[in-house]
């Protein structure tokens, strides 16, 4: 049987950008996809830590080592530039053939910069 179970998660990032004009996406740091496994165009939930709002969307990789978060389309007018957000990655998993994987959360500064992983 196969279940949903989470597999990373960008954990109290700030949001850098806002970008209305857009056809939709998050834009993140290179450095922050690698240490999740995150990958372009891989669908995310955000979940703004101001606001309350949750929504879906894909990934765009942005300028590694430039921290990053561009919430871009109509989901800009969900978040503002300066909110806390959580970016949750999924992952199927087969439940007869594969052991359920402990989480990888990462959290950086206020600039999204000296990511860490949580042991």
């Amino acid at each position: 049987m196969l279940r949903c179970f989470l597999k990373s998660k960008l954990h109290r990032m700030v949001v850098t950008q806002a970008e209305l004009d857009y056809m939709g996406s998050i834009t993140i740091d290179r450095d922050l996809m690698d240490m999740t496994g995150l990958l372009p165009n891989e669908k995310v939930l955000v979940a703004d830590l101001n606001t309350g709002n949750r929504f879906e969307t894909y990934v765009l990789e942005g300028v590694r080592g430039s921290g990053t978060i561009c919430i871009n389309g109509a989901a800009a007018k969900l978040c503002d530039p300066g909110d806390r957000v959580i970016i949750l990655q999924f992952a199927w998993i087969n439940m007869d053939e594969e052991p359920i994987p402990a989480p990888v959360v990462v959290v950086a500064d206020d600039s999204n910069l000296n990511p860490r992983e949580l042991s």
